[in-house]
């Protein structure tokens, strides 16, 4: 039976957590291993929601509910799992006192496995003597982290969201962690408290915001996520110079983040609708859409790369058909099966997006499917690019 008051287990419970962390290999740092046994994660995620193993009848994930009053045991068990715990759907606060099961809805907010929070932390080089500007606050459990290593005078933390900045803060100032909170875009940092030694967002971005270079000291670093309307990400560690340009090598792995809510993908109505306007005849592909939906790094890889000749595309699969959708040039593209186990496609619209991405297929290919750290990301003055040796140079749009 679990205990009423649940602190001596969360802390039995950290430990483990800890433990796990560092016989993964994902803990070496004793301070940060201290941090992580040290800031009580489960005070900054009082409600949240887990997925049911299987769908509902229309296919849509079901959540259920989590909270210390349904279920305490549960409730412990995840807050010190290495999971990402979603907090908010559709930009919609829960009543966490009569909590609703959801079946689907797109998560607008949660709170990010600690692993991946650690690993940000590690990537960025943050260190003792640091400011640091954190974008996404989120539980504030990140924010805590952050804290207990730097102390909570190096750390500024804004959230778009005021609701959440509002339980993050409560939940902060209890553990006695006080750093500089604002409600602020991230699109724009935040200038009050400029500049910093490192800048790690927590949500991705379609290019790399201006006012975040600007706000960085020369020889500083940015560690943030890049994605599109694709959803393809790359996570790129930039380090800033004199005159505001700025450039780093793209990281390895598979990791997303929720987009700024300035950067989200627009809706673009039925698919069908777009179909139904392309031309009737068809031509075969020399690429087929498995290269960029299937579940495999290269493919996780390829969808960023892609998106930079089709930065206003958008993908959905409906049946057999897969669907490229630009809602700011109105072109479409439709690729359905030809018979032969192959693809052919029909397109429309002022650009032909699977040719376009063809293109960079090809020239992948040619170039020996080179991974995401043999990439250099380029800001300056003449704009942002993607730069490998072997392959013409990828913009990105325009932020």
């Amino acid at each position: 039976m679990m205990p009423v008051d649940p602190e001596t287990d969360a802390v039995r419970l950290r430990g483990a957590m800890a433990e796990d962390l560092a016989a993964r290999g994902l803990l070496d740092d004793p301070a940060w291993r201290a941090v992580v046994e040290t800031v009580p994660r489960h005070r900054f995620v009082p409600g949240f929601y887990l997925p049911d193993d299987q769908p509902d009848g229309r296919g849509l994930t079901v959540w259920q509910p989590v909270t210390a009053a349904l279920d305490q045991g549960r409730w412990l068990a995840a807050a010190y799992s290495d999971t990402t715990l979603i907090t908010q759907f559709d930009g919609d606060e829960p009543d966490w006192k009569a909590p609703a099961e959801r079946h689907g809805g797109a998560p607008t907010s949660s709170s990010t496995l600690p692993s991946l929070v650690l690993r940000m932390w590690a990537d960025a080089d943050v260190g003792e003597g640091h400011t640091v500007l954190e974008i996404g606050t989120g539980t504030g459990y990140s924010t805590a982290l952050a804290c207990e290593r730097l102390g909570s005078g190096g750390v500024t933390s804004i959230e778009v969201d005021a609701r959440r900045l509002e339980q993050a803060a409560g939940a902060l100032h209890a553990c006695g962690y006080t750093p500089t909170l604002a409600v602020a875009d991230g699109l724009y940092g935040y200038w009050p408290e400029a500049r910093f030694d490192r800048v790690v967002a927590a949500c991705s971005f379609r290019a790399v915001p201006p006012a975040l270079v600007a706000q960085t000291r020369p020889g500083g670093k940015i560690l943030l996520t890049l994605s599109g309307w694709l959803y393809g990400y790359a996570r790129v560690l930039l380090t800033v110079a004199e005159g505001g340009t700025a450039e780093g090598r793209l990281l390895g792995g598979t990791v997303s983040f929720m987009s700024a809510r300035a950067h989200a993908a627009p809706t673009f109505g039925n698919p069908a609708h777009w179909a139904a306007e392309l031309p009737g005849r068809p031509r075969a592909v020399r690429h087929g859409p498995e290269r960029i939906t299937a579940a495999t790094e290269e493919a996780f890889h390829l969808r960023f790369l892609v998106q930079s000749a089709v930065p206003d595309a958008q993908l959905v699969a409906v049946g057999d058909a897969v669907h490229l959708v630009d809602v700011v040039t109105g072109s479409a593209a439709t690729l359905i099966p030809d018979g032969d186990g192959g693809r052919k496609v029909r397109e429309g619209g002022p650009v032909r997006l699977w040719e376009r991405v063809e293109r960079v297929l090809d020239a992948y290919d040619a170039a020996g499917r080179p991974g995401p750290e043999t990439f250099t990301l380029h800001v300056n003055e003449d704009g942002q690019h993607l730069w490998h040796p072997r392959l013409p140079c990828l913009p990105l749009p325009s932020p």
